[in-house]
């Protein structure tokens, strides 16, 4: 469970209070399946949820389309002939805050941290119960969904969007749960625009998950027609 303090981009700020609500949410998702909750708490949480599901269902509905298109930072540098790296030294990705996998404003999600050292996406997480699959251990696939979102964050650290090919993970022993552990991610090789994407994850110093991953370049002269069609 993250408790960092929210960093969301400053072109794709969430509305106000949406990440505290979703930070919120996380951790009581978290401390129901980690703790024997009394009866009475758990029938206040249930009768709180149902008393203010209407009110939410009945807001303008929100897409991710809308939300990836309208980002000017996804725009501008993404999109943009000659595109420059998206991220500076030292800053942390939230280009899409309601990324299952990276997103602060995401309440279901994992609030993986990621930031760029040099060349590299690094990513640091404390799991939390909800992610758990063998006793004591992060479930696999929790962890190959990190993974996979360290790899991609290479992606505006190179200037670039690709989408993910094929992805081969070897899980060398159980990831830890409750304890900080550690992804890297970084470009091993370009073979036009096929990226080959390398990563590992590490807790004290000690390798627990290694992958090798593909993601091909996407055709941005294809994707801002799309745009500009309204094509999918």
């Amino acid at each position: 469970m993250s408790t960092l303090e929210p960093e969301p981009s400053p072109s794709e700020a969430p509305p106000a209070g949406r990440v505290e609500a979703a930070d919120a949410l996380r951790r009581l998702g978290h401390a129901l399946v980690g703790h024997r909750a009394d009866a009475g708490v758990v029938a206040r949480i249930t009768d709180f949820a149902i008393a203010v599901l209407p009110e939410v269902e009945r807001a303008p509905r929100r897409t991710q389309a809308e939300r990836f298109t309208g980002d000017e930072r996804f725009l501008g540098a993404f999109l943009s002939p000659g595109s420059q790296p998206v991220l500076a030294e030292g800053e942390s990705m939230d280009l899409f805050s309601d990324s299952v996998v990276s997103g602060s404003a995401n309440p279901m999600g994992i609030a993986l941290r990621i930031r760029r050292e040099g060349d590299e996406a690094v990513a640091r997480v404390t799991l939390g119960h909800a992610f758990q699959g063998a006793p004591g251990r992060a479930h696999g696939g929790i962890v190959s969904a990190i993974v996979d979102e360290v790899m991609g964050s290479v992606m505006p650290i190179l200037g670039r969007v690709a989408f993910t090919r094929t992805l081969s993970i070897t899980y060398l022993a159980p990831t830890p749960m409750g304890e900080e552990i550690e992804f890297r991610a970084r470009l091993r090789e370009r073979d036009g625009r096929r990226l080959h994407i390398e990563c590992e994850g590490t807790h004290a110093g000690a390798r627990f998950v290694e992958c090798e991953g593909l993601f091909v370049e996407v055709d941005l002269a294809a994707f801002r027609g799309a745009e500009e069609t309204g094509a999918p």
